[in-house]
């Protein structure tokens, strides 16, 4: 293993500590990722250096002249508070011919923006939920062809934020209310999509050409309150007590009909490269029961902690933690963006 220089970006709030002895389980829960990736990249060997980032761009350009890192590693989910603008700083990272890791701009962008993108995937004729956007300011109205119950999302945010049981909606009225929802509480438009009632499956990609697709993992529920649905709210993400409270387990999906694991494998390629991804990524699925697979959204750069999704599934495959960080920012490295082209023409 090669020694890099690294400069580790993050959110300025999520800068983790010197040490995590004696911190509750809660508050490290807020910035495991951050923890997990700096420590592992110390362990390995590597030369780390940690940069909060608030809403300035000035921080990272003083320290990438100061540091001359090998590769920029990427762990900003927004900038300025908005999803879509950690493209941005992509691209002006770019701009300064600085490798990087995680997704190129473009991919970024178009997976980002929900609703362009299930556009893409139907274009590409990828099995995806029939859905509708309301937009902000506007009277909902919905069009026949939608079918209840349907599933009530933000068009913008990622990490569940705004999901809840009461996502789910099966009369106009309910929908409404929820669309009102996220455009009060969310402040972005709302995507409501058939809720394919499943298993809930997620698969991890990684590359840039050549493609890895590692063993498809499932969320379940061993203690699910009757009549809730089994379905990844923001409690369930976030809540560490909750998590305990329902049960929340993940792991390699067993029992799967034959012939699924290798449609979902090649899927999830297909996902990949018509959303022009890069660097590495999760694709969220469905499983109904007619053994129909359907795609609800890809995640470009998702959660990297030692012990979330992504990470396990690389591990069950036989990539061990420190091996996987040091292969994203390899890919980060190789990444061919347009001025290598043009230097190497």
């Amino acid at each position: 293993m090669k020694r890099r220089r690294v400069l580790l970006v993050m959110h300025e709030e999520l800068m983790p500590p010197d040490s995590i002895e004696g911190v509750p389980e809660e508050e490290i829960y807020k910035w495991q990722v951050e923890w997990d990736v700096h420590s592992a990249l110390k362990r390995a060997g590597h030369d780390v250096i940690c940069l909060g980032v608030k809403d300035e761009l000035g921080p990272i350009r003083k320290a990438i002249v100061e540091h001359k890192p090998h590769v920029v590693f990427n762990l900003l989910g927004h900038f300025q508070g908005i999803t879509a603008y950690d493209a941005h700083v992509v691209s002006w990272i770019e701009l300064r011919h600085v490798p990087y890791t995680g997704c190129n701009p473009r991919g970024l962008l178009l997976s980002s923006d929900k609703v362009l993108s299930k556009k893409i995937l139907s274009f590409h004729r990828i099995p995806s939920p029939a859905f509708q956007t309301f937009k902000r300011g506007r009277a909902v109205r919905v069009p026949k062809r939608l079918v209840f119950p349907l599933f009530v999302k933000s068009a913008a945010e990622h990490a569940s934020i705004g999901i809840a049981q009461a996502s789910i909606v099966q009369t106009e009225n309910a929908l409404r209310e929820r669309v009102a929802f996220i455009h009060d509480t969310v402040g972005t438009d709302a995507l409501a999509e058939h809720y394919i009632e499943g298993r809930e499956l997620y698969v991890a990609v990684m590359g840039n050409q050549r493609l890895k697709v590692f063993p498809i993992w499932e969320m379940t529920f061993d203690n699910l309150p009757k009549g809730a649905a089994p379905i990844a709210t923001s409690q369930v993400k976030w809540n560490v007590a909750y998590q305990k409270k329902i049960g929340v387990n993940t792991g390699l999906a067993k029992d799967l009909p034959e012939g699924v694991e290798n449609r979902i494998c090649r899927l999830a390629k297909r996902i990949y490269r018509a959303l022009g991804l890069s660097g590495y990524a999760r694709i969220d699925l469905r499983l109904d029961a007619n053994g129909q697979v359907w795609v609800l959204e890809a995640n470009a750069n998702p959660d990297l902690s030692r012990e979330e999704d992504f990470a396990e599934s690389a591990r069950s495959a036989g990539l061990e933690y420190a091996d996987l960080l040091y292969r994203i920012m390899n890919l980060g490295i190789g990444y061919a963006p347009a001025w290598k082209d043009d230097a190497d023409g």
